[in-house]
């Protein structure tokens, strides 16, 4: 049975009894399916359902948190002194506590994020979409000699936030996934590469022809891939490694990095931080997108926040904890997961487009690195410093001349993004978070060969 934001009120109500000067309830409850094939046989059918129930309670400075996914009258009595017992021994934390009544949104809009339509649609006909994706790659050339499997995958999430500073609202989301990845051979060397499409509504996905079709010329494409000797070079990111990159912004732009003095954007609000032109938001408004939601982890309201404008800093992201560390309000980026406080997380976190399209800036690069897959975790945003290994196309006079494997690429974000040159018209803003095609002016490339290509 579905829990109530009026049992939610019931509990809080209870703490308060017990002593708790305040408090806030955090459950999710959500449904899964997904369904994967491999060289058209099904590998794995599964269906989850989960729930789980955060409570957090405070008694003046003193806090606590604890979970269950038990919601049995019994279980959550338990949660309720548990919780109020490990409150009062805790340590003080002068930064702790809920938002003030007048920060908390007043409405809960209507953003269009749940699909009723996935629901009606069969098992048979979801692994149907999964084969086809599949099929479409595995028949697009001889190469393509195996697979790792396609799958198809949604599920529906309820969110139901209650606090004693009067908020209480609720809402549910959906998504569905279809992917593929196949495998191409070639003179005994062996590629693989991927494809995706994602979205809120299940009829909204890429079709499965699309899918397995792009995700065979992205594997054909890495054929014959080798390194290249160590050189300076224009550096060109395809949209899915663009993303990574404002990823590593997001890391930076977190309010408990910054009051931890653990990253390179301390103190830089107002500042140049970005190539002119380059603008990034945040958005939690934008109907349908997967990062949208009419409210954040701690009820305050969504609204569309520039976080760069014309490659000046103008916000960073923050909850109401973090907020009060730096001695700024909260930005409305608190996000809340099972078991956890509230902490900073972005929504539709994305780099507006520009003009030019894709094509235009790989023809604008003489000799340079066009960037389709990034290896390892060599950022560290308390510098900036960037090291990691990469994979892609060598371009030479604005078309690409060979696959290249095996190279790393360095710089450091501060300078990364001031160095970007071009930006490309190819924004898929449905994503969480995303950016488009980007061309940054020169980073050192490492490879392993002593020659020239």
């Amino acid at each position: 049975m579905s829990f109530s934001l009026d049992e939610a009120q019931d509990i809080l109500k209870r703490a308060q009894g017990l002593g708790a000067t305040s408090g806030d309830i955090f459950v999710r409850e959500g449904e899964a399916f997904e369904g994967t094939v491999r060289l058209g046989e099904i590998e794995k059918v599964s269906t989850a359902m989960g729930k789980n129930l955060t409570l957090r309670l405070f008694f003046g400075q003193r806090h606590a948190l604890t979970s269950t996914s038990d919601f049995t009258p019994k279980s959550l009595d338990a949660l309720l002194t548990d919780t109020c017992r490990l409150a009062q021994i805790s340590p003080e934390d002068p930064y702790a506590g809920l938002p003030e009544s007048n920060q908390l949104a007043k409405e809960i809009p209507m953003l269009d994020l749940f699909d009723a339509e996935v629901a009606s649609r069969s098992i048979d006909e979801k692994i149907a979409l999964a084969r086809q994706a599949e099929s479409a790659a595995l028949s697009a050339d001889p190469r393509i000699t195996n697979s790792d499997g396609a799958s198809l995958s949604h599920g529906t999430d309820t969110v139901f936030y209650a606090a004693t500073n009067g908020f209480s609202g609720s809402y549910t989301g959906s998504s569905s996934s279809l992917s593929v990845t196949p495998i191409a051979s070639e003179n005994g060397s062996m590629q693989r590469d991927y494809w995706y499409s994602s979205q809120r509504k299940y009829k909204q996905l890429q079709s499965a022809e699309e899918v397995g079709k792009i995700a065979a010329l992205r594997t054909l494409r890495r054929l014959g891939a080798r390194s290249i000797s160590t050189r300076e070079a224009p550096v060109v990111f395809d949209p899915e490694m663009a993303a990574s990159l404002l990823s590593c912004l997001t890391s930076a732009l977190s309010g408990y990095a910054l009051y931890k003095k653990a990253s390179f954007l301390v103190d830089c609000i107002g500042t140049k931080i970005a190539a002119d032109g380059i603008t990034i938001v945040d958005d939690p408004t934008l109907p349908g997108a997967l990062g949208t939601k009419p409210f954040d982890g701690e009820g305050l309201p969504s609204y569309k926040k520039i976080v760069v404008e014309n490659g000046v800093l103008k916000s960073y992201l923050l909850d109401t904890y973090s907020g009060k560390k730096l001695g700024l309000p909260s930005t409305g980026n608190a996000s809340r997961g099972a078991g956890r406080s509230p902490t900073v997380g972005t929504t539709n976190f994305h780099m507006m487009p520009g003009t030019e399209s894709p094509e235009a800036i790989i023809q604008s690069v003489q000799s340079g690195l066009y960037v389709t897959e990034l290896i390892g975790f060599g950022v560290n945003t308390v510098t900036g410093d960037y090291s990691q290994g990469a994979a892609g196309l060598w371009i030479e006079n604005g078309a690409f001349a060979f696959p290249v494997e095996e190279i790393t690429i360095a710089g450091n974000l501060k300078e990364m993004f001031l160095q970007i040159e071009q930006v490309g018209n190819d924004l898929a803003s449905w994503k969480r978070t995303a950016a488009p095609t980007l061309k940054i002016a020169r980073m050192m490339i490492a490879g392993r060969e002593s020659g020239a290509c």
